[in-house]
This record gives C-alpha cells, sequence and structure tokens, in this order.
C-alpha cells in the first residue's frame, strides 16, 4: 500500500473509533478512554486529513459535533447552533492562533469539566434547557434542571430580550462530588469515577427527584441565539448575565497580548486544585463581538476561540495486579500494580488503596480498565473500573492472611481498626527495612548515605545473613560488616557507598536529641512532639522514666502520645535498642540540661510567634521548615487560628490559605519567609 492508501485506511479506523466514543459518551454517559486518548485520536486524525483533504467525509469528527439525542428525552432543536472548540496543547500552538487574530483583546477563562447545557428564556422565562446533542438538536431536560437551585426561572432586571439562549457548563464541585461518593459509600454503592460523568448522568434522570437530590451546579459562559444584542464585547455580556441572576465565574479576565494569556494559563494552571470545581484547561476569546461575527466558523467551531488544554491528570490503564505492601509500623496495605501509563507529566507504575475496606469501596477487579488521577504532584490514585469494558476475566481482590515478607498473620491491632498488620513486628524484614530507612530520613537523622536502597541492602538476606536484623546495631557497623554488594567494588574493596555511610553515621551519634528521640519510630512521635519532650525532660532516660500524666502535660503530647511512648519502652527489644547505641556513642541526653520542666524557653527570630506551613515548598520539605520555626524560637502548628500570626503558603496552599484569608492573618511566601528568617 502507498502513504495515500495507508492514510485512508486509517482515516477510517479513527473516524470509527472517535464516533464510538462519542456516541457512549453524549448518548450512554460512559467514557471508554480517557480525555488525552480521544484528544490524541482527535488530534492524528485532523492532521491526517490536512494532509489529504480529499479523505474528509461528511461524518468526519472534524466536521461535526458531539453526538445525537438520546431517545428516552424529547429532541430540542437549538436556535442557534452549539460549537465544539479547537484545542490548543501548547505554548506554540496558542500563540499560532493568536497571531492569526491580529490586534483583538482577549477574554480568558476557565474550562470546566461539565456538561454542556442550552437555556432558553423567552421575556426573561425558562422554556426549556437542553444538552449540546450534535450541535443541532439535543435532549429536553428542563425538569431535571428545574430541580438546580442555581438556574433562575426567572431571570432578574427589566428589558430582557424576547428569546434568548444562554450557554453553561453543569458540573459537580469537588467538595460536593466528594460528599456524594461518601453517601454512596456508605451505602454499599460503587462510587461514581468522576464528576464530569456523574454529572451528565445526573442531569440525565428519567425522575427529576433524583436529580434535585445531586447537588449539580452551573455557571453560564456565552450566549447562542440573540437577534441584535445590544452588546459591544464579552465581558460586557457577563456583567450583564450576573444581573439577571444567572450564575457566572469572577476568574475571567481580559487581556491584550498573548504573553498575558499565557500568564493567565500558568496561574490557573499552578492553583487548579484550589478550585472549588475541577478543570481541564483555559477557554480563550476575542473579547469584541463585532469581530467575532467577522472571524466567523468552520464546520465545527468559532474561529475566534480556542481551548487550552492542561496536560491530562486522569486516564484510563489496566489494572495488572492488587499486591500488599508492609510499612515499618507493620501496617500492611494494598497497591494496584497498573500497565504503565503517563499522567501528570510522569510514568505511573503503581496507585495506593490504602486498605481493603477502600479496594472494596472503588469496586475494581484485577484486570479491569481503570481511571486513573494524579492531581498536582500527589501519589496516584485509582478513581475506579470502566465496567463497561469488563470481559468476565476480572477477578476479585482478597486480602491476606499473612504477612507477604515473613509469613505472620495480619490482625486488627484493636477492635474495629479497619487496617490489617503484620504481628511480627521485631523481625519482619520489610518493617525492619522500613524502619531503618526512616532513621536515615532528612526530618529524623538525616543520614544521607542511608536511603531506600542502602536500607534495603542493610536487611535484605540471600547468599550472606542480613546485615542487620535489628536497628540496635545500626551504629555498630563497620566495613567488615558491610558485605553487600552495594558497599563493595568490583575488586573487593569497601565502595564509597560504605565509607560516606560509615561517616555519616558517626555524625549522626551526636544530632540534637529530638532527632534521636524521633529516630525510635515511636507511633504518633514527630519531630514537634519530640522536641517538644526532649526540650522538656533533657534526656531519653528521663523521658521514659516519667508517668504517662506528667507526660501527657508537656504541651503537644496529650493522653494518645504519652501512652504511645509509654506502650513502647514496655517492649523488651525496644529497651535494647536504646542500650545498644548508648554504647555506640550515641548521645542520649542534652548537655547542661537542668533536668524536667527545667527547659528554659529560647529566643530567636521567631520566639512567640505560632506559624502554619502550607502547600508545596521549593526549599523546604515540611519536617525542614518546621524545624526551622522550632530552632529558631517558633511554634510549628498544624492549624490555622485566629493565635496564628503568619502563614507560609507554597503552590497547591489549599483550606489551610483559604482559613488565613478567611481570618485575616498573614500570608506570605517562601522568599519572604526566607528573609525573616536570615535577617
Amino acid at each position: 500500500m502507498n502513504e495515500h492508501e495507508l492514510a485512508a485506511a486509517r482515516v477510517t479506523e479513527l473516524v470509527d473509533q472517535i464516533n464510538t466514543h462519542r456516541r457512549a459518551y453524549y448518548e450512554g454517559n460512559t467514557v471508554l478512554i480517557s480525555d488525552a486518548e480521544y484528544d490524541a485520536l482527535l488530534h492524528e486524525l485532523e492532521a491526517l486529513e490536512a494532509k489529504f483533504p480529499e479523505l474528509i467525509t461528511g461524518d468526519s469528527p472534524t466536521q461535526t459535533v458531539g453526538g445525537s439525542a438520546n431517545v428516552a428525552f424529547s429532541p430540542v432543536t437549538h436556535l442557534e447552533r452549539m460549537m465544539s472548540l479547537d484545542n490548543a496543547f501548547s505554548a506554540e500552538e496558542l500563540r499560532a492562533w493568536a497571531t492569526k487574530m491580529g490586534d483583538a483583546k482577549f477574554l480568558c477563562e476557565l474550562k470546566i469539566d461539565g456538561l454542556a447545557i442550552n437555556l432558553r428564556y423567552e421575556n426573561g422565562n425558562l422554556v426549556s434547557a437542553a444538552t449540546r446533542g450534535d450541535g443541532v438538536v439535543g435532549e429536553d431536560v428542563t425538569a431535571n434542571v428545574l430541580t438546580i437551585k442555581s438556574i433562575p426561572r426567572e431571570l432578574a432586571g427589566k428589558g430582557h430580550p424576547p428569546v434568548v439562549e444562554i450557554r453553561g457548563e453543569i458540573f459537580y464541585a469537588v467538595a460536593d462530588f466528594a460528599k456524594l461518593n461518601e453517601g454512596l459509600i456508605a451505602e454499599g454503592k460503587a462510587p461514581f469515577a468522576n464528576p464530569r460523568n456523574s454529572a451528565s448522568g445526573s442531569l440525565r434522570q428519567k425522575d427529576p427527584k433524583v436529580t434535585a437530590s445531586r447537588p449539580l451546579r452551573m455557571l453560564v459562559h456565552g450566549i447562542g441565539a440573540w437577534q441584535d444584542a445590544p452588546l459591544k464585547n464579552q465581558s460586557e455580556l457577563y456583567a450583564l448575565l450576573k444581573s439577571w441572576g444567572l450564575p457566572t465565574s469572577e476568574r475571567y479576565r481580559v487581556v491584550a497580548t498573548a504573553a498575558e494569556v499565557q500568564a493567565y494559563i500558568d496561574e490557573f494552571e499552578a492553583h487548579r486544585h484550589d478550585l472549588e470545581h475541577e478543570i481541564d484547561g483555559v477557554v480563550v476569546k476575542v473579547d469584541e463581538l463585532q469581530e467575532q461575527r467577522e472571524l466567523g466558523y468552520t464546520s465545527r467551531a468559532p474561529r475566534w476561540a480556542i481551548a487550552y488544554k492542561y496536560a491530562p491528570e486522569q486516564v484510563h490503564t489496566k489494572l495488572l495486579d492488587i499486591r500488599v505492601s508492609v510499612g515499618r509500623t507493620g501496617r500492611a496495605t494494598p497497591y494496584a500494580v497498573v500497565e504503565p501509563v503517563k499522567v501528570a507529566g510522569s510514568v505511573v507504575e503503581f496507585a495506593t488503596l490504602h486498605n481493603q475496606d477502600v479496594v472494596k469501596a472503588k469496586g475494581v477487579l484485577i484486570g479491569d480498565t481503570i481511571v486513573l488521577r494524579k492531581a498536582g504532584d500527589v501519589i496516584p490514585e485509582i478513581l475506579g473500573p470502566v465496567i463497561e469494558l469488563r470481559d468476565g476475566t476480572e477477578r476479585a481482590f482478597v486480602m491476606p492472611k499473612n504477612c507477604p515478607e515473613c509469613g505472620a498473620p495480619l490482625r486488627q491491632e484493636s477492635e474495629g481498626d479497619i487496617d490489617l498488620r503484620c504481628s511480627n513486628n521485631q523481625s519482619c524484614p520489610a518493617q525492619l527495612r522500613e524502619r531503618i530507612a526512616y532513621i536515615g530520613s532528612r526530618g529524623v537523622l538525616d543520614i544521607e548515605a542511608l536511603g531506600e536502597v542502602a536500607a534495603d541492602a542493610l536487611t535484605r538476606s540471600g547468599e550472606h545473613a542480613a546485615i542487620l536484623t535489628s536497628e540496635s546495631g545500626i551504629f555498630d557497623l563497620t566495613l567488615e560488616k558491610l558485605t553487600d554488594d552495594l558497599f563493595k567494588k568490583k575488586d573487593g574493596t569497601p565502595s564509597e557507598t560504605a565509607l560516606k555511610l560509615l561517616r555519616n553515621l558517626e555524625d549522626a551519634k551526636t544530632r540534637p536529641l529530638w532527632r534521636i528521640l524521633t529516630a525510635l519510630g515511636i507511633r504518633h512521635v514527630g519531630p514537634v512532639a519530640a522536641r517538644s519532650l526532649t526540650n522538656h525532660f533533657g534526656s531519653l532516660d528521663a523521658i521514659f522514666s516519667a508517668s504517662q500524666e506528667e507526660l501527657s502535660q508537656v504541651e503537644g503530647v496529650g493522653a494518645t502520645l504519652a501512652a504511645s511512648v509509654k506502650d513502647w519502652i514496655a517492649v523488651d527489644w525496644h529497651r535494647e535498642i536504646i542500650e545498644a547505641w548508648r554504647k555506640a556513642g550515641v548521645v542520649l541526653a542534652i548537655e547542661g540540661h537542668a533536668g524536667p520542666g527545667a527547659s528554659v524557653v529560647e529566643g530567636g527570630k521567631f520566639s512567640g510567634l505560632t506559624i502554619v506551613a502550607t502547600g508545596s515548598l521549593k526549599q523546604f520539605t515540611r519536617e525542614g521548615i518546621e524545624e526551622a520555626i522550632i530552632s529558631n524560637g517558633g511554634k510549628a502548628a498544624g492549624s490555622v487560628s485566629k493565635k496564628t500570626s503568619f502563614v507560609v503558603a507554597g503552590e497547591n496552599a489549599g483550606s489551610k490559605l483559604a482559613k488565613a484569608e478567611e481570618l485575616g492573618v498573614e500570608v506570605i511566601d517562601e522568599d519572604e519567609f526566607m528573609r525573616r528568617l536570615n535577617a
């Protein structure tokens, strides 16, 4: 086959695939592939049709909009066609489009990931509501739309046009969607995989009472039919729609240049998870309505508007297996092994599933095609299965009864506990490996050469017995004991890793006492609590000799943490760790400390201040900034209140930032924090 014949065959295939997915979405409320996969198919088709225009057919998705109206609903013919939007996936594509617009000003607005809707008002009264359908004919969902509180039946104000079509998006707010799923899980039902599909399904209910029970919202973003509209630009239109009582976004912005458009795009990409609704990009429109009319339309989209699509954060992939990992506290956590897929800029192969109840609640089976999300830079999360793609070969996950690494029974720590834990706390290889890695982490002893790889090498057994069978021996390591290949060169001499590890361990013996206490891995005792305890008591001996009541009275400790400390020291092998570290030369007391309760509040740049850090920071880990606050006399708090002195907000700062703004608490960025720290 020549190039033209190959292109023709591929075009036929693409048209069939894309139209199949359109029907599934618009008519069946089902998404069989991710947005990214759909966009890739459409992009490929557009490229082939641009190269071979003679291959364009009337049923091509590049020439048509959406799907057809569902027979379950009465058809509604739009007075003015509902178009789709062309997409841009890069700054270069956006600039190329903007250049074609000449000297036009641009209106930028968020692209809500929802369901398109068309409201028809006659003399200010709502007479019909319809879905997009194929752009010409949609589905009559008036009865259901009337249950959405934010949509007025009668427009406010006076002087309304005889007939006007209002376009917008119906969606779930993020918080409302989460609450909806919580309710479904509580009822023993499978949760919805994503807000957009569930919004679509909720609006297409035959019984309006079901729709009324769902917390749907709407934001309007334009008009369809309006003969001789007395308006000059899109932004003026939005102000008018708001005055009519219609729900409009406050986040649109009119700018003059392509660079300003890109700045708007970048701003909301960084804060997309702080919004009340999900977005998948930004819509850019020529603001002046007369310019819009002059630019006109293609067969499916306006020339005067474009959608800039963010990198996908939801993709479809295959759930290959569900396995169980064991952490340093013995907690057994199911995790998903998925077919490698790129999402949010990185390739994902694993996703957390938290516990067996979560696996059940999500309704996923091994072998499912699943919806995977990676919001921001967080751990990938499975949203749910694509049930329509099941073929009967899928199987349910069964939580093992025994630890996958040591074979000890998995059991609840206490009655009613959701989590199962390995009962072999002392010698389970998985628990020991994670405890050793924890000791070396930045927020604990900060041992550069003791990461995950080194921890694994120290605790695994194979040709040789494991180097460490307990953390008690970590400070007694010698070159002779470091037998793993990681610690040796090919000629048998010590590797740089081995030499560095021993140097790091020697330095760690004199780390501040709060770090030593944290390194013991006592449940609930993190850096902040450890600092409070060591500052108050002055030594590990004094801490472990204190009564539970004495411990609980230390600021920031409390009854639960105090009980955890007493439970930990009651275990024989735990006390052996302390004695081994003492013999190895680890400093277990603060020099010059006068004893319990005798600590003096140290001065510092943040003395007397309560500081909250939130969001992603570039120069600090969460533990690092807490240490910086505390070591300079401040209190590192976990929540915002009226007593908070100021908040350090990084990227994707969510509810804590909102709380600070609500209370009028000062908010600074990381650069300002560094300036105050170094002043």
